[in-house]
């Protein structure tokens, strides 16, 4: 992991988010969806097309951390909250779950052959500029943080 700091917004303390999204989800592949999808929309109409580098990679992002509680982060009768945290420096997606037991852990590469999955964190670690694991009562909150780039012109 990039980093094992707490919850909080980790950009620069001095600017509040300009926008919040939350939303509880059901724990199914349809939850999954819906979480991405909403993600892709809050994020253009905060400024971010669905065509920009920010909108892509954070809903990338949400769809690896909201598939992962589904799959990993999954008990019965519970769903998984997502929230969405966007301000001038970047945009901080958190992903909670209730299921305490099964924290995710950074691994190495494996043998993609022998693998069936276990990519999406690595996916993760590639996009993110830093995310995290923090307890929660019940279950666990996965975080990541992208920076807004600035425009480059062409």
């Amino acid at each position: 992991m990039k980093s094992a700091t707490p919850s909080d917004w980790h950009m620069p303390k001095r600017t509040a988010p300009a926008h919040t999204f939350e939303m509880r989800f059901t724990s199914s592949p349809r939850g999954a969806r819906l979480a991405r999808r909403l993600v892709a929309h809050r994020l253009d109409e905060w400024g971010h097309p669905y065509d920009s580098a920010l909108n892509e990679t954070v809903t990338l992002i949400a769809a690896e951390l909201a598939a992962n509680a589904v799959r990993h982060g999954h008990v019965p009768g519970r769903d998984f909250q997502l929230r969405l945290l966007a301000a001038a420096e970047g945009v901080r997606l958190e992903v909670s779950d209730t299921r305490t037991e099964r924290l995710p852990e950074k691994r190495p590469p494996a043998d993609p052959a022998a693998e069936e999955g276990g990519r999406g964190l690595l996916l993760v670690e590639a996009l993110a500029e830093r995310w995290g694991v923090d307890p929660r009562c019940p279950g666990k909150c996965i975080w990541a943080e992208v920076r807004r780039r600035p425009a480059t012109r062409g």
